[in-house]
Formats: structure tokens, sequence, C-alpha cells
């Protein structure tokens, strides 16, 4: 016999309701299911998008030259994980939110139509262009200082970044691997790359 699963979170708040702004009536009267931390439980959307923007990263999120965007809520995902301080979008590419499992909803989304956009946009916000990418030539991003004000850009697994991106970045990093596989699925670079950049910069924000 397979054991029932709990279900997620927490159920309808006891009465009566603290009173705090930040709290949504609906999940209060309902139960918050929602897969976030329990400081957030109650929250609405935008409260729990204020808080965050108060401690975000000072690095970006970049997707690039994706065929199709299996991996793109993964990588959303991650970025919502890690505390990024933007997603960008670089081409016109409309992606399948469920994929980020809602959290996209925390995000600030931000599309560029082209390469040339993007390296524009960067350059405005004094931001370095940080490609990940297992090209000839890449420093390995584990013994590699990140700087602290960078986009780290991911393109889709095979395909790779395209030349013009690479040519923008102001650096080019790639994943050291030690198996048989030549490469890394996207969703899972794109963790690996911004748990490095936290490791450098993000402990104790």
């Amino acid at each position: 016999m397979t054991a029932a699963l709990s279900p997620v979170g927490v159920g309808p708040h006891p009465q009566p309701w603290p009173d705090d702004p930040r709290l949504d009536p609906a999940l209060l009267a309902d139960g918050d299911r929602r897969n976030v931390i329990d400081r957030y439980r109650y929250w609405s959307v935008d409260a729990i998008v204020t808080d965050l923007d108060e401690r975000r990263h000072g690095f970006h999120v970049a997707i690039e030259n994706w065929e199709h965007d299996f991996n793109i809520g993964t990588v959303v995902r991650n970025a919502n994980a890690f505390l990024a301080a933007e997603v960008h979008i670089i081409g016109p590419h409309r992606w399948d939110r469920r994929g980020a499992m809602s959290t996209h909803r925390y995000l600030s989304l931000r599309h560029h139509a082209d390469v040339e956009a993007f390296r524009a946009w960067t350059d405005a916000e004094e931001i370095a262009i940080v490609a990940i990418d297992n090209v000839d030539g890449a420093a390995p991003i584990e013994s590699t200082e990140l700087p602290r004000d960078c986009a780290l850009v991911f393109g889709q697994e095979g395909p790779g970044l395209t030349d013009a991106m690479l040519d923008a970045a102001d650096l080019v990093c790639a994943i050291t691997q030690y198996g048989s596989t030549r490469s890394l699925n996207a969703g899972v670079a794109s963790g690996i790359a911004m748990y490095a950049w936290v490791n450098r910069h993000g402990r104790g924000t």
C-alpha cells in the first residue's frame, strides 16, 4: 500500500487573522499550498517580490540562441533560487512558463531584440557580460574571479551561444567536466554557474 502524501504548505489561517498588509486574504482563507519558504506563507506575490527586491544579488541571467524552451523554465527557477537581479531573454522567443513552476512571478523578465540591443543595455548599466560556453579558450569558472556586477549568459545545449554573443562577451567561462560527455544540460549548467557567483560574492546576503 502506498502511503498518502502530506499536502504541501499550510491550510487556512486560524482567525482572527494577523493585521499585516503583506498577507493575501484569499490565501489566509483557503490556505497556502505554493512552493515558497515558510517566511512567505500567506504573503501576496507583490509583497514577496518587494521583499526579494531589497536583497537581490548583483548578477543577471540571460538566455540566448535557444531553439526550443525545454530548459528555459529550469534556468528561471535557478535564477529565483539564487536571487538573480533579473532574467533576460535575447531574441524573439516565447517560452512555456509552466516549466518555471511559477517562479517567474518573483523575478523581473526583460526582453532584448538581439545581441546588439543586449550589449547596449549592459554598457549603459555598466554590467559585464560573462558567456558560459565550453568553447576553446574559455576560462574555467571554478578558478575565475567573476565580476560582481555581471550577466551570466547561457545558450542551449548543443548549439551553445552565437558567435555574436561570444564576441560581445567581456569574459567567456566554461564548467570543467571530468567524464565522457562534452556538454552539460543547460539548466544544470546555469545552476552551477550561479552557485559559482554566489560562492564568491553572495554569502551572508
